[in-house]
């Protein structure tokens, strides 16, 4: 589809395009994962790309940033033809990426993440000390108050990712490739960002902004570019489409066929919980957290980043051993002192960082699946290869894995699908409490979706599921109660009917009130 004209987007247009691809064709095996697409960034625009996972998104900043080759097609940057061999390439023609997954190096510090690779040297040594002061007025650019000289993997998700932008607008950039951002910052860090992007847009720079929130894209971006199934749909400005429009386009139906969740039990506190812990005490994250889970219910768990909600579920589920508080597991007391303990009792935890804790990338769809079901049996008793295969196409089948390839690496997934893959592992252990930390985290609206009506079609089906979500509205969308926390406690547990958006955001935003 050839792209329209530039007269029509206003004045931006003038000036040429910094980056285009024209047909640019990529395809892994017989699967085209971009086929035919032509694309354009303009200096100073910020300019999203949208589409469901799967669309070809990553693989066409991929394609950008020097991480894959074409098979057919131009890439041109100031209206040169270019071929960037790698990343680092493509970084020295002032192209840089944030990826969606943090890709640092949590045991070294934030200093020597951020010039890694470019460490300034003094008589041929590193040094440590200016290394630290450039560091710094990088952070300090960000408004970020981040310690250089610590190390990276102290420090929370959303302080990671702040680091990593760090190191992309670290050097001369006339692109800058954003690949969900903002997926674990706080409302102040996201509009932090947004001031640092303003900032880089008014000094001319391209940005590249992939997000799967609406919100954001319609708030920060110039202009957006639709794929779908690897093809380019079309390119708009945000102020010339509907949100809804937008959506639509995307996924290549109706919105209307995403109905919401209709709850089959009465949202009050459970008279017979399949779980219930008083009194969960661990440090540091959660003080003194009460909760009941019923079989057959999704419990949400809203809070704001730091309020305990990871810590929470790690401790439910006996990833860490909760230094007081009583747990019962159908009204048994119970300890649960490692996740293979927990798993023995039906209790499952799928992390909010599936590729680091969750997924072996390098494995296939088929082993993914089926690791956590072969470590139950155990080493001598294996499961027979054919039954490997009729189990995994089955879940891949029930949870529209795609491509629907067994022996596909889970890495080349999209992150949409790499989560399907993650609760194909654990529902194939046939647990009775799955905790869902950040399930729909960077995935986009479609698959976003499906993943929800499959948690409220597994709860209709008698699973007690405890639900954790960044965004209050899918927390009430999903959930049958939410329960509110702060400050590591759970301040309040709420029938979800009962509340809207603007209520559970103050909420979990209230300062709670000193102890007498």
């Amino acid at each position: 589809m050839p792209l329209s004209s530039p007269c029509q987007y206003g004045p931006v247009d003038a000036v040429k395009p910094i980056v285009e691809l024209e047909g640019a064709t990529v395809r892994f095996g017989a699967f085209t994962a971009l086929d035919g697409v032509d694309f354009r960034m303009f200096p100073g625009e910020v300019h999203s790309l949208m589409g469901e996972n799967g669309a070809g998104k990553s693989t066409l900043i991929k394609a950008i940033t020097g991480a894959l080759p074409l098979e057919s097609g131009t890439l041109l940057i100031d209206g040169d033809p270019v071929t960037f061999p790698t990343p680092q390439a493509a970084q020295r023609a002032g192209i840089s990426t944030v990826n969606q997954d943090v890709d640092l190096l949590a045991n070294m510090s934030v200093a020597e993440n951020i010039w890694l690779g470019r460490e300034p040297r003094r008589f041929g040594l590193v040094d440590n000390r200016a290394m630290r002061h450039q560091a710094r007025e990088v952070l300090n650019s960000l408004a970020v108050d981040i310690d250089p000289a610590s190390i990276l993997g102290g420090h929370s998700l959303a302080a990671q990712q702040l680091v990593a932008i760090a190191r992309a607008i670290s050097v001369d950039v006339k692109v800058l490739v954003l690949d969900e951002p903002t997926s674990s910052l706080d409302t102040d860090e996201v509009a932090e960002l947004f001031r640092v992007i303003r900032d880089f847009k008014e000094r001319g720079v391209a940005i590249l902004f992939v997000s799967h929130f609406l919100d954001q894209v319609y708030e920060i971006c110039d202009r957006v570019t639709v794929l779908r199934d690897g093809a380019r749909v079309g390119e708009y400005l945000t102020t010339e489409l509907l949100r809804i429009d937008l959506v639509q386009k995307m996924l290549g139906r109706d919105v209307a066929e995403f109905a919401a969740r209709e709850r089959v039990i009465e949202p009050d506190m459970p008279a017979d919980p399949f779980l219930s812990a008083r009194g969960i005490t661990s440090t540091p994250g959660i003080a003194d957290a009460d909760v009941d889970i019923a079989a057959g219910e999704v419990l949400g768990l809203a809070g704001l980043l730091g309020s305990g909600r990871t810590e929470l579920a790690r401790a439910l589920t006996g990833v860490d051993r909760p230094e007081d508080g009583i747990l019962r597991i159908e009204n048994r007391e119970k300890r649960l002192n490692s996740p293979r303990q927990a798993l023995s009792l039906g209790v499952v935890y799928s992390p909010e960082n599936r590729r680091t804790e969750g997924l072996v990338p390098e494995l296939s769809i088929q082993e993914n699946i089926v690791l956590a079901l072969q470590a139950q049996r155990g080493v001598m008793r294996r499961i027979p290869t054919a039954r490997q295969r009729e189990l995994v196409i089955s879940w891949i089948d029930a949870l529209g894995i795609r491509p629907a390839d067994p022996d596909r690496k889970v890495r080349t997934l999209s992150g949409g699908n790499q989560q399907k893959v993650m609760l194909a592992r654990l529902l194939a252990l046939s647990p009775r409490l799955l905790v869902l930390d950040e399930p729909t985290r960077g995935i986009d609206v479609g698959a976003k979706v499906e993943i929800q009506n499959l948690v409220g079609d597994l709860a209709d089906n008698g699973l007690a599921v405890v639900f954790i979500s960044a965004e209050l509205e899918e927390v009430l969308r999903v959930g049958d109660r939410v329960a509110v926390l702060r400050n590591g406690r759970v301040a309040e547990t709420l029938p979800a009917d009962s509340l809207n958006a603007d209520i559970l955001l103050a909420l979990v935003a209230q300062p709670d009130l000193p102890e007498a």
